[in-house]
């Protein structure tokens, strides 16, 4: 039953709309003035309130701003019998969703209310959508590299400076542009995603940057561009690294002007977006081969962030888990499944190369594909049993199983170089400068370990 508080000095008011209400199945509150209309709002929360304007003490428009100050979501409909369109506009301003003349009209009334009680159902259940995205796209793990991150966010989202995340494929990156928006002053604006490298590229300036009708064949409409989409709110562009330099060229100047022409157009279109832009590259190493421009790089790079790989974070493998378990238990109605220890312990050893949404799909599968209830390792995929690892150890090293200390460190620095190689595109001199180790030296383990050097 819904509650209405009924907030009128006149008691012959109060009692034909506790007539009214009740015939209707409200429950009715009722308050004489406004300190205690005020009062009844925060002890009650009802789900409407209907408040007169002329009242002794602090009158209606005074009410209504202590309401909205201390209930910012309560719903609000105003009564009054010397009703002016400068009171209906001051009430409206602070957040009174109608205005209601007296004599009072059962007609209007109920259709008031019947109005301000679909919005609030509306409203509520933009709240309830909200948290179940935001449960989505929560960050999940108590690691070190992750509570960093978490602080990271917590300091920069409030911000408007501009972010670039860094991170492999699969760690979570759209997570962080996500949390950071969420976190934000821009939360109840857009968030726009663009994935530079699935646009072909004749058509990612139309995309950015929307078109003009005839502004190229096919354009029978005009469109709005990703920027014009995100205006005062968010805008992520995924795998930034993909872009053309052309493209570059163009995003560089609407980061610096935040204004652009849609293409085929020639009206300029202010636009207030905040950017985050996310890569898998080295961009520092694309910029020394010319695929990207460093003016844009540093453009971008206000507020760096790096998500880490699974495989350095080993003590979150459970808890992820465990999250996706009850994700998609849920979402494939299954029954709660469990992991077994012995399993459990299998998915902590593995390497991970597909980081989080590796483990994501391999969850996922097992929801669906395991008749037991208990996951064990007989059902795990063969390729985590075969790539069994200490978490401590790098991934792609299979130890010896048997040998000394010398040749497990042996082991450990070929795999280690040639990663760090294949990382500087098998730059010896930028590899060494990274690993910090004289280029002669480098030269000497190259050799020794027979690692072929690619082009």
């Amino acid at each position: 039953m819904k509650n209405i508080l009924i907030i009128d000095d006149e008691k012959s008011i109060r009692e034909s709309l506790k007539g009214i209400l009740q015939d209707e199945g409200f429950r009715t509150l009722f308050a004489e003035n406004g300190e205690e209309g005020v009062a009844l709002v925060r002890e009650e929360n009802p789900d409407l309130v209907l408040l007169d304007i002329w009242m002794p003490g602090i009158d209606g428009i005074e009410a209504l701003r202590r309401i909205r100050s201390t209930s910012p979501d309560q719903l609000v409909v105003m009564m009054s019998g010397h009703g002016t369109i400068e009171t209906a506009v001051k009430a409206t301003k602070l957040g009174a969703f109608d205005f209601i003349e007296k004599p009072l009209s059962l007609e209007k009334v109920l259709l008031a209310i019947q109005n301000a009680m679909k919005v609030g159902q509306l409203v509520e259940e933009n709240r309830s959508l909200k948290a179940k995205l935001a449960k989505e796209y929560e960050m999940i793990g108590t690691s070190g590299p992750i509570l960093q991150l978490k602080e990271q966010i917590a300091m920069a989202a409030p911000t408007s400076g501009w972010v670039l995340i860094t991170g492999e494929n699969g760690t979570g990156k759209e997570l962080v542009a996500r949390s950071i928006h969420v976190q934000s002053h821009r939360r109840d604006k857009p968030f726009i995603e663009v994935n530079c490298a699935a646009i072909p590229e004749e058509l990612i300036e139309s995309e950015l940057f929307g078109h003009e009708k005839g502004a190229f064949t096919g354009a029978t409409a005009q469109r709005r561009g990703k920027f014009d989409q995100s205006h005062e709110g968010t805008l992520f562009l995924d795998e930034i690294g993909d872009m053309s330099l052309k493209t570059q060229a163009k995003v560089l100047r609407i980061l610096q002007e935040r204004k652009f022409e849609r293409v085929g157009g020639n009206r300029t279109i202010e636009v207030d977006v905040r950017v985050i832009a996310a890569t898998n590259k080295n961009l520092e190493a694309e910029i020394a081969i010319g695929n990207f421009r460093e003016d844009l790089y540093y453009r971008l790079n206000v507020l760096p962030f790096h998500v880490p790989p699974l495989r350095e974070r080993t003590e979150d493998i459970e808890a992820l888990a465990n999250h996706f378990l009850a994700f998609f238990c849920s979402k494939e109605s299954r029954e709660t499944k469990e992991i077994s220890s012995e399993a459990m312990n299998e998915l902590t050893l593995y390497p991970w190369p597909g980081n989080v949404r590796e483990l994501k799909n391999i969850i996922e599968r097992l929801v669906i594909m395991t008749p037991d209830r208990i996951i064990n390792e007989k059902h795990l995929p063969p390729a985590i049993h075969s790539r069994r690892r200490d978490p401590r150890r790098i991934p792609g090293v299979i130890f010896s199983e048997t040998g000394t200390f010398k040749v497990a460190r042996e082991e450990f620095e070929k795999e280690f170089l040639i990663q760090k190689l294949a990382e500087y595109d098998w730059n010896i001199s930028r590899t060494a400068e990274a690993i910090e180790m004289e280029r002669s030296n480098l030269h000497r383990k190259i050799k020794s370990f027979g690692i072929e050097l690619k082009k």
